[in-house]
């Protein structure tokens, strides 16, 4: 495959990334880590560092695309910013020290876990009651702190801005309304996001097999070709999510997490469909 190839791909996927973190709340994980897995396998890179890569790279994509969106949704009045912050300091530590386990554990691992965990949050929101629309969020910084810290763990280890696993939790158990889980999600995203891509970029300095342009696990050919493309798209998606019910916003999320989630466990391979 061609570096201009790889480039155009790249592109595009940046531009589906920012349209769904802008819409969905999230940062575009289950996109964006499936596509940069396999086009560095592609281009010889062993599994285990190609997986690592693209969870370094990810998250820091997820940065300026969380904040991009984040701006639009807060402009929408769709942002908890007390929430948002506690959620997201607290979220930075934990995300730090998850990319630091992530570094240490077998690409095998990580990319079962990535899938599991996205399938997981797809179920888990699919399957649960809608809460009454009037009632107000759960109130307890040490509720939001220690939610913070174990997604962010999470986010670390399986190399995502944590909105997959925040949204949900945000609904179901804080009583956020579904667009202002939206919307305070980007904002926690901002913060996980820089956490686990300093811990991806300092863990991987000196690794042998990064592929060219890379600084520890973090590849800028794959970052500036996903930004470029994400951070505008996101805050077209912030500006459709506000158009669109809650409950096609929650249908739409199930369905593309399901698949992503399943893809990359490898469940379609096993059964032999060419999807």
């Amino acid at each position: 495959m061609s570096l201009t190839t790889e480039i155009i791909i790249l592109l595009i996927t940046g531009a589906a990334v920012g349209f769904a973190s802008g819409m969905l709340g999230v940062g575009g994980c289950f996109i964006m880590v499936p596509v940069q897995f396999w086009l560095l396998k592609s281009l010889g890179v062993d599994p285990t560092i190609a997986i690592r890569v693209a969870f370094g790279t990810n998250l820091m994509v997820v940065l300026p695309t969380s904040i991009s969106g984040a701006i639009t949704h807060h402009y929408k009045g769709a942002v908890r910013w007390k929430q948002g912050m506690l959620l997201g300091i607290s979220a930075f530590a934990g995300s730090f020290l998850g990319a630091y386990i992530a570094s240490k554990t077998p690409g095998a691992v990580l990319t079962e876990a990535f899938g599991i965990a996205v399938v997981l949050g797809a179920i888990r929101m699919a399957t649960a009651k809608p809460i009454k629309q009037d009632e107000e969020p759960v109130d307890s910084v040490w509720i939001y702190v220690i939610c913070g810290i174990l997604l962010g763990i999470v986010s670390g280890i399986i190399g995502i801005g944590g909105g997959v696993l925040m949204v949900p939790v945000m609904v179901l158990a804080l009583r956020f309304k579904m667009h202002e889980a939206i919307g305070t999600s980007m904002l926690m995203m901002a913060f996980s996001a820089l956490g686990g891509a300093i811990s991806y970029l300092i863990n991987g300095l000196g690794v042998a097999g990064l592929p060219l342009y890379s600084t520890g696990y973090v590849n800028w050919v794959q970052f500036l070709a996903l930004a470029g493309t994400s951070i505008p798209l996101a805050v077209v998606g912030s500006l459709i999510a506000h158009k669109v019910p809650a409950k096609q916003l929650k249908t739409i999320f199930v369905i593309v997490f399901l698949y992503m989630g399943l893809k990359m466990m490898g469940v379609f391979a096993w059964l032999h469909l060419p999807i």
